[in-house]
């Protein structure tokens, strides 16, 4: 005979699904209402999130100069000295060279924006002056239409440069306060709370920070290999100001995508103007092939062995940041599925059955 439906176990069915789809939505509307705070709260929260970034990678010699018997404040306040000696060197790196070889640049770029009309003009686009001329006016005319829209364009790269600067301020006294307090905010914290959360909490706050750790070294281990391998390239091929051009590469690393975009278009834009258009494609595939083996093989594999996350994991994270907050985005997907995974290991401990062990036959 056919099997029949028990319409007690359809009834059941039905009871179960709605209650977990209940729950469910429940848990979304409560995750849609705390990221709409988040993003109310922004403008503190970035700042707090850079700042525990920096410490992150500034706490190892914080940490061994406590141990020698330094004062956390004077600790605190001598690895923020260094950090900012060591940032100001970076840029002094990058900007010192850059200044003393502007002016063969701009020669560079003049003859090479020469060449490009010269080659222009011949076969096969064939464009003569006469209309080179009337393309210039007609993106004049275009420019001078669009003004009001480059002046608010304007205005806004300005109150993003603003932003960034007061950003980095309080990045920077939040790092210090880090530094300084960071040990005792765990204790703090469990005297705050009551019941088991006094033991939940900092446990997973203490596992939250290890992993934050790990995603800052292995981020910047991902940039020193692409510092290192783009920079050889550019060694090989003689093409100027190599070094700042690694060293852009590596900080660029810190900021994923644009970063890379940005950092590649500059070496390119170098080649082109110093050493011509060949050793400008020749940059461009090494820039290439030097950001897939980045993506596809160094990034995984190094964040996937500090973060407990799969590779392919990482990338989907990475994908789905920048999708849903652009740059912000694929900055924080990588740390942000890391705690995700802290807080998932965390809760599946606790809410294991212990194994209980076999028994003895006598």
């Amino acid at each position: 005979m056919p099997a029949t439906f028990s319409s007690a176990r359809t009834r059941g069915a039905l009871r179960s699904s709605a209650r977990i789809s209940g729950e469910l939505l429940l848990v979304l509307a409560m995750t849609a209402v705390a990221l709409w705070l988040l993003g109310q709260m922004w403008s503190i929260v970035w700042p707090l999130i850079v700042g525990l970034l920096l410490t992150t990678l500034t706490w190892p010699l914080t940490r061994f100069l406590r141990g020698h018997g330094w004062p956390p404040a004077v600790a605190a306040s001598a690895v923020t000295a260094l950090f900012l000696l060591v940032a100001t060197g970076v840029v002094a790196l990058i900007a010192v060279p850059v200044a003393s070889q502007s002016g063969e640049l701009v020669d560079g770029v003049t003859q090479g924006m020469h060449q490009v009309r010269e080659w222009a003009a011949g076969p096969p686009l064939n464009i003569d002056d006469a209309q080179i001329a009337q393309a210039t006016d007609t993106a004049a005319a275009r420019l001078q239409k669009s003004a009001s829209g480059m002046v608010s364009t304007v205005v806004t790269g300005v109150n993003a440069v603003v932003g960034g600067l007061v950003t980095a301020v309080l990045a920077l006294f939040l790092m210090f306060f880090f530094l300084k307090d960071g040990p005792r905010f765990l204790p703090w914290l469990a005297r705050q709370l009551p019941g088991r959360l006094a033991t939940d909490v900092p446990a997973v706050a203490a596992r939250s920070w290890d992993t934050l750790g790990a995603f800052v070294r292995s981020q910047a281990l991902v940039g020193l290999l692409d510092a290192v391998f783009i920079g050889l390239g550019l060694l090989i091929l003689g093409v100027p100001l190599v070094l700042p051009l690694a060293v852009l590469t590596f900080v660029s690393a810190f900021v994923p995508i644009v970063g890379a975009l940005f950092a590649g278009f500059v070496a390119v834009l170098i080649a082109l103007v110093a050493n011509g258009p060949t050793d400008a494609l020749i940059t461009l595939a090494i820039i290439v092939v030097v950001q897939q083996l980045e993506g596809n093989v160094f990034q995984p594999m190094i964040q996937s062995r500090g973060l407990g996350l799969h590779a392919a994991v990482i990338l989907l994270a990475v994908t789905l940041g920048a999708s849903l907050a652009g740059v912000v985005g694929s900055l924080l997907a990588v740390p942000v599925a890391a705690l995700i995974a802290v807080v998932w290991n965390y809760a599946r401990e606790q809410l294991s059955d212990p194994l209980q062990e076999p028994e003895h036959l006598g």
